[in-house]
């Protein structure tokens, strides 16, 4: 299949598009505003529906009430963006409406600025919202692959009646990399949500797709099954990607920009004699805490490097157990260490 030069928040685009979506409802914030702007252009062309609503709290309600008919539904955003969200994404995890989210991550906390960064991990998995509620979170680390998530997205989030979530930064929004499209997804093949969607009821009882029940029992009923929805994911999506880990004597964790970074330290370093691996997640959310368990059992040290103060380290150290030592690396406020930087770094820490 042909390959095509394009912009990572553009190619995010148009894989949601051959994935089914033809509704979109987006507001502008850098560095992701390429986005809802091919999303404008793109979606008439396909006989879909582009929406720049006022505000990001109305994309999210717009969302919602698109999500209730059954329909692939997206949005984007950065940041504050995302935070603004954060009430209607409650909402929707517990109404069990499947949607794809995607955050362009900037430098922050507050209003930040407009490099790429990664502080919106906690936020993504930890739940920015109230409530008890997951998002399955995917971290792309190149272009080619954030169209693989997004697609991906949007089944995962149709099969389990959950949002998904593509957590890029703005590095990986604005590069341009060669791409290959999957081909355009035959609408007649989506899956099937007539049995709860709100299409209509002539001729039957009405559907209810709610996030509210005043009494306790029930509204406890609706987290359990939220609870079993998330145990399946556990069970079934965990994702990750492992380099040169077979004879490593120290694995660098990543994600993320920040993975496809480390895959040049992990050759630099081994070009110097230093037998590094990496493992990047792939879904953050469920973490691939088993396997990175297993790499514990062969390897000496973990060399963390994150665009932040350490928020994936958390779920590092609770994969590790504490059976060996993990060092920690990081720039904050959009700034990307460089290869050179990172290899430097882990040679300071291997002489301590």
């Amino acid at each position: 299949m042909e390959k095509v030069m394009v912009k990572g928040t553009e190619a995010i685009g148009e894989a949601a598009i051959r994935a089914g979506c033809r509704h979109f409802f987006g507001y502008p914030i850098t560095p992701q505003s390429e986005l809802p702007e091919y999303m404008a252009k793109r979606l008439p062309e396909v006989d879909g529906v582009f929406l720049q609503t006022e505000s990001e709290v109305a994309t999210v309600n717009m969302l919602y009430g698109a999500a209730c008919t059954g329909k692939r539904v997206m949005t984007s955003t950065s940041s504050p963006g995302f935070s603004l969200m954060m009430e209607g994404v409650s909402y929707m995890a517990c109404a069990k409406l499947p949607a794809v989210f995607v955050n362009v991550v900037r430098g922050g906390p507050g209003l930040g600025d407009i490099q790429p960064a990664q502080g919106d991990y906690w936020q993504a998995t930890k739940g920015g919202g109230h409530g008890d509620y997951r998002l399955i979170v995917l971290a792309p680390s190149t272009v080619q692959e954030a169209v693989d998530l997004t697609v991906l997205a949007f089944d995962l989030a149709d099969k389990y009646r959950t949002p998904a979530l593509i957590l890029a930064d703005g590095l990986l929004g604005q590069m341009m990399e060669p791409v290959e499209f999957p081909e355009f997804r035959d609408l007649s093949t989506l899956p099937d949500h007539s049995d709860w969607a709100l299409i209509g009821a002539k001729g039957r009882e009405p559907h209810i797709v709610t996030s509210f029940d005043i009494d306790p029992y029930k509204l406890e009923k609706m987290n359990l099954e939220l609870v079993e929805i998330y145990k399946k994911i556990e069970e079934n999506e965990v994702r990750w990607e492992e380099y040169k880990t077979e004879d490593a004597e120290i694995i660098i964790t990543a994600f993320g920009t920040i993975g496809r970074i480390a895959k040049s330290v992990v050759d630099m370093a081994r070009k110097d004699g230093i037998k590094v691996g990496l493992f990047r997640p792939i879904t953050v959310w469920p973490f691939p805490y088993k396997p990175l368990e297993e790499l514990a059992n062969k390897v000496d040290m973990f060399f963390d490097v994150e665009m932040n103060m350490g928020q994936m380290l958390e779920d590092v150290k609770l994969a590790v157990k504490d059976k060996r030592p993990i060092k920690f690396y990081s720039r904050m406020g959009g700034v990307v260490p460089t290869p050179t930087e990172i290899l430097n770094a882990l040679k300071e820490e291997i002489r301590r």
